[in-house]
């Protein structure tokens, strides 16, 4: 069985697009005719410095370059990279260990963690060691001096007489 033909409305969009950009190619092919016989092409290459000729405060500035110096004036060198590392933190850590736990705070090389329980709090604290020199991969020798860790918080036991006296465990497990 064949196919319907599209709807009027839709031919002639179709054809006036067609046209219009018929059109545009038609114009831009004129406009570079006349300007090869003015002599005035664009350039196809950028143009290059004089031997010596020093780079103007004004001149344009490739976008990561401007981005570099301004985080180098305001001392926001390191603040970025240790947020790229806890942006980055599944990646730089593993999946598994970034499930049970995050990063929350870095001053005087110093990172905090947060575990979801003590058994994951006592697993960052034993790989403490190869945390440190992993970061400092990430951001630098001697960036991070020490991992600190603390596992779940979760607030005061609440009292009362259906209370079972005896452990004052973490209460994330068997307390």
């Amino acid at each position: 069985m064949p196919a319907d033909p599209p709807p009027a409305g839709d031919q002639s969009s179709q054809g006036s697009a067609a046209r219009g950009a018929a059109l545009a190619r038609e114009k831009l092919a004129q406009a570079k005719a006349d300007a090869l016989r003015r002599g005035q092409l664009p350039r196809t290459e950028p143009r290059r410095r004089r031997q010596g000729q020093q780079r103007d405060s004004a001149d344009p500035q490739p976008f990561g370059r401007a981005i570099r110096d301004l985080l180098a004036a305001r001392g926001w060198e390191q603040s970025v990279a240790v947020g790229g590392v806890f942006g980055r933190w599944r990646e730089i850590v593993g999946p598994e260990l970034a499930a049970h736990t995050r990063p929350e705070h870095f001053e005087d090389g110093e990172v905090l963690i947060a575990a979801d329980s003590t058994a994951w709090a006592t697993q960052v604290r034993m790989l403490a060691t190869s945390l440190v020199r992993r970061l400092n991969e990430e951001l630098g020798d001697g960036t991070v001096r020490r991992v600190r860790v603390h596992g779940p918080n979760a607030g005061p036991r609440p009292g009362g007489g259906l209370r079972v006296h005896g452990s004052k465990g973490p209460g994330d497990t068997y307390g």
